[in-house]
């Protein structure tokens, strides 16, 4: 390989070497690795949880300013471009890249824990029911999709209207002028490219577990290790062929496969389920949601007591920001010719409804089932079986074993359409930011990202892995900032061209 060719190709091969080096951390020195990064860990949450609680807050209030400003006219590309996807497509993607496999695992397991251990207050009781769907809202709504908002459009922004590559770099080119394509742009290209992988192999790792329960309980197949890395390889081989299609078949297929079933299971879930309930605790929980956002927005208990807080809200933010990187650029790399204000609007407010939605119909039915018939057995086998949740639930419910295999079926596809996406951007940032990766390249990193969630696997280091990534959010926490900067001195930049020169007729 010539210097030329090594140079075009460092953000590949020095993220390749820092993985293996990672894996053999993991695989030989499991409790060091334990040990280095529950210091980083607890470090960040105690000490600059702050930090966490403020920037996400800014991102929501920095999301709706960019929605009804002067920025909303503006266009992700030329002038007349259009959306290379439909908008029921566009969101199936954005969606089942963002949370999809997240909301499935945890619609009932959240509410119900929340129910039995609350933030505040006590335990078992109908004040815990509203204060555990409240949190809920709160935890998987504005929020996290505020975060994918900002870095997505900085992202789609500076690909195509500035025609920079399709790099996290790119969007710092108003701070660092042509230093992103020199050692600094370089450095963090291969910080996302390794936060990537890791955050990915962690979510393998953790779906392969949840679908070999989901197996045991519908099929009553063995829950064993050796199952669970017979689905990491045979996911693996379905989502390389997958992602070798292209967005335009693949991954497109797969998301809309997956948000057809998951409206069949929430129509089904909605109508044999307590209707009414559902429906008055929609509208009752988005009230508390709204009303009580700032406080719980805001809340960290500065004079103890703030394990909960630290456990769930801090950890979620620490989450939604280590997946920042992965979910912005795939946000992006499908949303030219999208307007700035359909871009915030469909990033921002409807996954937020949807999310909320499912959140209802799952955890306000399983709720009902706990509290009404007061079934704390039933709650303390779904909080001490997480990965089981959402089948224990369906047992419940008339129909049960269709509903379980649709879930099944539902968690396969969103496991798989996570790996895909994950494996197209891992692609993108390694070849320079093209919109295109060669299939050499995907396929190189979707086998490494199953071998890295198999190792872990095996050594029993995802949990370590999962604390690593949330550790080195915290960096990235304070560089969404800098994006924000830099997005509004782009779209600042788009504006006085477009003053410039004639307006371009919009045409359809």
């Amino acid at each position: 390989m010539n210097v030329k060719k090594l140079k075009e190709n460092s953000v590949f091969i020095i993220s390749l070497l820092l993985t293996l080096i990672f894996i053999a951390w993991g695989a030989f020195f499991t409790e060091n690795l334990t040990n280095v990064t529950n210091i980083i860990y607890n470090a960040s949450i105690d000490y600059l949880g702050w930090v966490y609680i403020g920037v996400t807050l800014f991102l929501v209030i920095f999301s709706f300013y960019l929605l009804f400003s002067k920025y909303g006219h503006i266009r992700l590309g030329k002038a007349t471009d259009r959306p290379d996807f439909n908008t029921g497509s566009w969101l199936a993607m954005l969606f089942g890249a963002g949370m999809g496999i997240g909301i499935v695992y945890w619609g009932v397991a959240e509410p119900v824990t929340h129910f039995t251990t609350p933030p505040y207050g006590e335990a078992y009781t109908i004040e815990a029911a509203n204060t555990a769907m409240q949190y809920t809202f709160f935890h998987w709504g504005l929020h996290p999709w505020a975060i994918y908002t900002v870095i997505g459009l900085a992202l789609a922004y500076f690909q195509y209207n500035r025609k920079f590559p399709a790099a996290i770099s790119s969007v710092f080119y108003p701070l660092l002028g042509d230093r992103i394509y020199g050692p600094i742009g370089k450095a963090i290209d291969i910080l996302s490219v390794f936060a990537t992988v890791f955050g990915i192999a962690t979510s393998l790792g953790l779906g392969a577990l949840q679908v070999t329960a989901g197996m045991s309980a519908i099929f009553d197949s063995p829950d064993t290790l050796t199952v669970q890395l017979i689905v990491i390889a045979v996911a693996t081989v379905i989502y390389l062929v997958s992602v070798n299609s292209g967005l335009e078949k693949g991954i497109q297929y797969l998301s809309n496969s997956a948000m057809i079933i998951s409206f069949a299971i929430l129509l089904l879930v909605l109508i044999i389920g307590p209707t009414i309930t559902i429906i008055k605790l929609f509208f009752n929980t988005t009230g508390l949601y709204l009303n009580n956002f700032i406080q719980m927005s805001l809340r960290l208990r500065p004079f103890g007591e703030g394990e909960w807080i630290a456990a769930w809200t801090l950890f979620y933010w620490a989450w939604w920001i280590a997946w920042a990187p992965f979910v912005g650029m795939f946000i992006a790399r499908i949303s030219r010719g999208r307007t700035v204000k359909e871009f915030v609007i469909g990033v921002l407010i409807v996954p937020t409804l949807g999310t909320c939605l499912w959140m209802s119909i799952f955890g306000g039915s399983a709720l009902e089932m706990v509290v009404h018939a007061d079934n704390h057995e039933l709650a303390k086998f779904i909080t001490d079986n997480v990965s089981l949740a959402i089948f224990t639930f369906f047992e419940q419910l008339p129909f049960g074993s269709i509903l379980s295999i649709l879930g099944f079926a539902l968690v396969a596809i969103y496991y798989i359409t996570v790996a895909d996406t994950a494996t197209f951007v891992l692609g993108m940032l390694s070849e320079g930011g093209t919109l295109n990766p060669s299939n050499k390249i995907k396929m190189t990193w979707g086998i490494i990202q199953s071998a890295v969630a198999a190792v872990l696997l095996l050594s029993g280091g995802l949990e370590v892995l999962q604390t690593a990534s949330i550790a080195a959010a915290f960096p990235f926490a304070i560089i969404m900032l800098f994006i924000c900067y830099s997005l509004l001195k782009g779209l600042d930049k788009e504006l006085e061209v477009q003053r410039r020169k004639p307006r371009i007729k919009d045409t359809k």
